[in-house]
């Protein structure tokens, strides 16, 4: 299994890269090859100052050798060896009614003292975090994700979404990252689904990827904005910087794993503001963004 989804994560990559660097028609992608030193490494792509996107990152990692001590602890288990692979990408785009992008998919696998598989899983989830609120926009991103789910359980969209919808949560500030999406963790087998089942499932909401994003892009990216209104999406740009370093497991999981920062550090926008108690002006269109990130609505 392991060895299927990397050969998929690394095609994926390369097909998002490709359509990316299409539709910014400027910025080109720099590629990072990396090791890590207990085990394993990873492609790195990263671009920045684009025409459409101010930065952007696509990873694909595989990672293996002694589980953490404190990730031993956090699984509640002793002496267990692991192999972790998955793409994570992050897209800021410059223009604020153009929404920033956010997806991971993912595998993992936990092995005793004689290298037997013990335990393994899936996980993963795409989500959208506009700065301005197109209910159009939001229903077309959710729609797709929708029909990939639909594929294979009727159950899955309603469960995953509001699972994103909990776990994009900025508890500190009550209220949402974004207008979320998909969020699935520890898909294991069971009656219903085998590992391969749950193979198919994760690589169809991937593959989906491109068609709930790029036609947003098409959309939004040359309708022109104010400084206003740039300060505004690098408010909330600081929002987002407050969830990856706060709450984010996949941010502490890199760490607690010697991961590479630059690589884990890649989600983080290049242009942010805090400003103090800043709320906006009763009946705004950015006001209108904030109630809908502190009371998430269904959108399909």
């Amino acid at each position: 299994m392991k060895k299927q989804f990397v050969t998929y994560i690394k095609n994926l990559q390369n097909q998002i890269t490709s359509a990316l660097e299409e539709m910014d028609g400027s910025a080109k992608f720099k590629e990072d090859n990396w090791t890590r030193p207990e085990g394993g490494g990873g492609r790195t792509r990263v671009f920045e100052n684009g025409a459409v996107f101010e930065k952007g990152g696509v990873n694909t990692s595989e990672v293996f050798g002694k589980l953490p001590e404190s990730m031993q602890q956090y699984f509640g288990v002793k002496d267990a060896d692991f192999f972790a692979c998955g793409l994570s990408l992050v897209l800021h785009p410059k223009n604020p009614f153009v929404p920033t992008v956010h997806a991971n998919w993912r595998y993992f696998e936990m092995y005793d003292a004689e290298g037997n598989i013990v335990d393994s899983w899936f996980g993963g989830g795409q989500d959208l975090t506009p700065y301005y609120l197109f209910e159009e926009d939001a229903k077309h991103f959710h729609k797709i994700c929708k029909n990939a789910c639909d594929k294979h359980n009727p159950t899955f969209y309603e469960n995953y979404k509001k699972r994103c919808d909990e776990y994009f949560w900025n508890a500190h500030r009550n209220e949402a990252r974004g207008i979320g999406g998909l969020f699935f963790d520890y898909l294991k087998e069971n009656e219903a689904m085998k590992m391969q089942d749950w193979y198919h499932f994760v690589t169809e909401v991937g593959n989906s990827f491109l068609d709930c994003y790029l036609p947003i892009v098409e959309k939004r990216k040359d309708i022109p904005y104010s400084k206003e209104q740039r300060d505004w999406q690098e408010i909330r740009r600081g929002r987002y910087v407050e969830f990856n370093l706060v709450h984010d497991k996949g941010t502490l999981f890199g760490l607690r794993t010697n991961g590479r920062i630059e690589s884990i550090l890649m989600s983080l926008p290049p242009v942010v503001q805090w400003k103090y108690d800043h709320h906006p002006k009763a009946g705004s269109e950015e006001a209108k963004l904030v109630a809908v990130l502190q009371n998430p609505k269904e959108w399909v």
